[in-house]
């Protein structure tokens, strides 16, 4: 689900919380080393997600937070800002020319830079807790 989060938006916190869980309490995030990255410049989005007005030359930013039972990507366009909310059973990630996060059909692609070096560890630590989460312990 994509919601425009540019103001306050009362069913995007409804909804962040019911499927993603509560945002993880201070002393987790502190324990985690941060449940935000840093920021990532946006290659491509899908159509259903590309909601803002024209564009014309800027450079679009994204960045991801970390919640117990999936991620937020957050992008703005121009003066207006989006947010998708993904849970973890519904989260591809795809690092080929782009690194790309993909959910029901939908993508959004992030240019491999700088920032994305800089964001490496997040990446992974984003990946561990995916693999936590959806970890199934049958046998024990």
């Amino acid at each position: 689900m994509v919601f425009d989060t540019t103001y306050r938006n009362d069913e995007y916190d409804e909804q962040s919380d019911r499927l993603l869980g509560e945002s993880f309490r201070f002393l987790e995030k502190i324990r985690m080393g941060g449940v935000g990255s840093a920021r990532f410049v946006v290659a491509s989005l899908s159509p259903k997600l590309d909601l803002g007005k024209l564009k014309f030359s800027e450079t679009d930013y994204g960045n991801i937070e970390l919640r117990p039972k999936g991620i937020i990507v957050h992008y703005s366009r121009k003066l207006e800002r989006f947010s998708w909310i993904i849970p973890y059973y519904k989260l591809v990630i795809y690092s080929a020319n782009c690194f790309s996060i993909h959910a029901n059909g939908e993508f959004v692609k992030f240019k491999k830079n700088n920032n994305y070096k800089g964001n490496k560890k997040f990446i992974l630590k984003m990946m561990q807790l995916k693999t936590n989460f959806m970890s199934l312990d049958y046998y024990g």
